[in-house]
């Protein structure tokens, strides 16, 4: 592990999850593997085959794991805690791409992991790590999404979770899969920049381990996302990778598979990437907008829970990843993200609202001239479509809403089902 403030060397299997020389960031450098270029992509890609050989048990049937020499290439299969994450699809959706005016869009949904959403990849090696390193307990602060995933890794590994998060502000879904795996979760009277800051102390004093982006083992775990959708490509790499930023964790992982891709010579070129926020949780976008010369903090507020965050743990591991892609940072409205999170719902795909904000800035780029129509742009989709039922029914209750599937109130009567049915037939022509 190195720190990415003043360079000090850690061991991997340090206990910390930050430096103990000035507070900075650590990285992992991973050693590149004998096998570079085609050699690595016929590796990755025979585990595939061996993966769909039914009934075979084998940790390559992970979508991390597949992908170990760039990922923790260290670690002995006995420390491994995989429930098979990743294996996510990538979608192509007729009806998402003309809404975005990009013909070329695919939609990666990592929401299709075993707990709903991309955590899970970045849980699977920071929980290992922790087994590896035999911490007495795993902890976080969260949002929801990072809750939900530590407390089914930590079950899985069976050792303690404690998880901090906003009282009165996750989505019903997330909170109930964090109890429902038997993590101690504390309600904090603050947000989430106030729970990750009770985090961050007692962990490493009480020998516990820190399982939120900061961890450099998380960032390793999240960079198969990227490695994934490549290989779904064959190696062709897209012009845009899209997706939403809250913490900046992703956008971390992403500048860092990239860098690694190109270093393998798995691609040839780098796509760029858009971190999207929400415009009451964006002070990345902020500093972007100021060249990065001065880190911004904003006190959020946005439907988006997910991204809910005003001051991002990984900002310098993100603004490194936006200057290496030649990248952009962007917000938009909750409004913009509740539209697109209902075009894409509609679409027989469906995603939490903070997935959304990918698609929404797709269309805000796309309408600026950033993206290209010609562009080839992949969309990541963050989380599944039920952790946060709650927006999605509001949304369609409103009839005011420019895509509201408003529920029909109708007596017990055959004839007033035969109008209902006759009236959508007519709109389904109509399309």
């Amino acid at each position: 592990m190195r720190c990415e403030a003043c360079g000090a060397e850690f061991d991997e299997q340090d206990a910390h999850v930050s430096c103990q020389k000035c507070g900075g960031l650590l990285s992992l450098e991973i050693e590149l593997p004998a096998a570079r270029g085609a050699a690595l992509r016929k590796i990755f890609d025979e585990r595939v085959l061996i993966a769909a050989v039914p009934g075979r048990d084998d940790i390559a049937a992970s979508g991390v794991w597949r992908f170990r020499e760039l990922v923790l290439p260290h670690m002995a299969d006995k420390s491994i805690v995989t429930q098979w994450e990743g294996k996510t699809p990538l979608y192509r959706r007729e009806p998402v791409a003309r809404w975005t005016s990009v013909p070329d869009l695919l939609l990666k949904h990592e929401g299709h992991n075993p707990t709903g959403s991309f955590k899970d990849r970045g849980m699977t090696v920071a929980v290992s790590q922790a087994v590896r390193i035999g911490a007495n307990a795993v902890s976080c602060a969260s949002t929801g999404n990072t809750s939900a995933s530590l407390a089914a890794y930590a079950a899985l590994a069976g050792i303690p979770a404690i998880v901090l998060v906003p009282g009165g502000q996750v989505a019903l879904g997330k909170l109930a899969q964090t109890l429902a795996y038997g993590a101690r979760t504390l309600l904090v009277r603050g947000d989430f920049d106030d729970c990750l800051r009770l985090a961050r102390e007692p962990s490493e004093r009480l020998g516990g381990s820190l399982a939120n982006s900061i961890n450099p083992f998380r960032i390793a775990g999240q960079t198969t996302i990227v490695f994934e959708l490549l290989q779904q490509l064959a190696w062709s790499a897209p012009d845009w990778i899209v997706l939403p930023a809250g913490n900046l964790g992703n956008t971390a992982a992403f500048g860092a598979a990239l860098r690694l891709a190109l270093a393998a010579g798995l691609i040839d070129s780098s796509p760029r990437l858009a971190a999207i926020q929400a415009e009451g949780a964006a002070p990345f976008a902020r500093s972007f907008r100021s060249g990065f010369a001065e880190r911004k903090a904003v006190h959020a507020e946005t439907v988006a829970t997910a991204i809910k965050i005003g001051d991002p743990a990984s900002y310098e591991r993100g603004v490194r990843a936006i200057r290496e892609t030649d990248g952009v940072v962007i917000d938009v409205s909750d409004a913009e993200i509740l539209e697109a999170k209902a075009v894409i719902d509609a679409s027989g795909v469906g995603c939490e609202p903070a997935s959304a904000a990918s698609v929404a800035g797709v269309r805000k780029l796309a309408r600026e001239g950033t993206i290209s129509a010609g562009d080839r742009v992949v969309a990541v989709l963050t989380g599944h479509i039920l952790k946060d039922p709650g927006i999605l029914l509001d949304y369609h209750k409103d009839a005011k809403r420019p895509l509201a599937n408003t529920p029909i109130e109708i007596d017990a009567e055959v004839g007033a089902v035969e109008r209902v049915l006759t009236e959508a037939a007519s709109t389904w022509r109509q399309r």
